[in-house]
């Protein structure tokens, strides 16, 4: 049963693969060029918890400023993460560049998933689809739309997180020796577009006769999922502090750790996902509300208010001066550029 399962999803890849920019042809022989492990890996790493719809204009923009592992090794910190501005979870763009320092220093990308599993910022899933789609090592590759195939396929209602671990034997046992990063891709294919988290296609499912949850008439239940909890609800400030009659704005670098750290953004009141912010102003002054903004992570959802304030003084603390007419090419997380969104409609 399980190699006509693999067969039979790699004759549905053959004629239904999607054409994206990081990926080969079906059935292509892998590429004897350093820059297609990269590409692989670059991808993967922004396509965790992110549309592929937004990752394209990313990725290429990054293929075309850094097409190789070692240019990306040799960019600043600063030019990489204003390059991710919008892209989100910034901590990926943290350790895409140490991982990038890595691999040029040992002078390529290892094969091996254990190997890869050793760089930077990459954990079982990226080791592992890496492995097998970059390199054409078997390699177990288990995402969200390949937990929700398997444990459909085999009927697996243990409740997640608990249920992972028979997921992933699941997957194990079906993944075959050849065309491995093909199979990979067509599991995750076969997610997005089939085997959805709501109302799946299942008579279009290459799967559907072997699969046993739609034989249990419901397929849309599994994988069981844990309650959502409810996150906590924050509060904060950010100050949109300008000269020269609103000419320049005061911008900072968050710390390198933390909510957003290495981006360039609005000062603000020291708000968190585990508090609220002081709402103590960094200059005295009178300062206007301009609004506020609302904005969503994972452990907490932010209304922050936006005070601005024209002054001729320069605000303790690291910062600098950026033209106001140039705000855009500030590389400003989300939260921020929303911010200054509401500053410049006011102005």
């Amino acid at each position: 049963m399980t190699a006509s399962i693999s067969d039979q999803l790699l004759s549905w890849y053959d004629g239904n693969a999607r054409d994206l920019p990081w990926r080969l042809p079906p059935g292509s022989a892998l590429p004897d060029d350093p820059a297609w492990p990269y590409r692989v890996w670059l991808s993967e790493v922004m396509l965790q918890q992110t549309t592929v719809a937004a990752v394209k204009p990313y990725f290429a923009k990054f293929t075309a400023t850094w097409p190789t592992v070692d240019a990306l090794a040799a960019a600043s910190d600063h030019d990489v993460m204003a390059a991710w501005a919008g892209l989100g979870y910034y901590s990926r763009a943290r350790n895409l560049v140490k991982c990038a320092r890595a691999v040029a220093e040992r002078g390529g990308f290892p094969r091996t998933e254990a190997e890869l599993r050793a760089l930077p910022g990459l954990g079982d899933y990226t080791a592992a689809a890496v492995a097998a789609i970059a390199f054409g090592e078997r390699a177990v590759v288990v995402d969200a739309n390949v937990e929700r195939v398997a444990a459909r396929l085999f009927a697996i209602d243990e409740p997640l997180p608990g249920g992972r671990k028979a997921i992933r034997a699941a997957a194990d046992r079906i993944t075959p020796e050849r065309r491995a990063g093909d199979f990979a891709q067509a599991l995750m294919d076969l997610g997005s577009h089939i085997c959805t988290s709501k109302s799946p296609r299942c008579l279009l499912c290459p799967l559907a006769e072997a699969c046993e949850g739609r034989r249990a008439g419901e397929p849309e239940r599994l994988p069981v999922k844990p309650a959502k909890k409810a996150v906590p609800e924050r509060r904060g400030t950010a100050y949109w502090i300008t000269r020269n009659r609103g000419a320049d704005v005061w911008l900072v670098t968050r710390p390198p750790e933390g909510m957003l750290g290495g981006m360039r953004a609005l000062p603000d009141d020291g708000w968190s996902a585990r508090m609220d912010g002081s709402g103590t102003p960094p200059l005295a002054g009178e300062w206007r509300s301009l609004g506020a903004v609302r904005h969503g992570f994972t452990h907490a959802s932010l209304t922050l208010e936006v005070l601005t304030l024209e002054t001729a003084q320069e605000p303790a603390g690291e910062g600098g001066w950026w033209p106001v007419e140039r705000i855009g090419e500030a590389g400003l997380a989300t939260l921020f550029a929303k911010a200054a969104q509401i500053a410049l409609a006011a102005d």
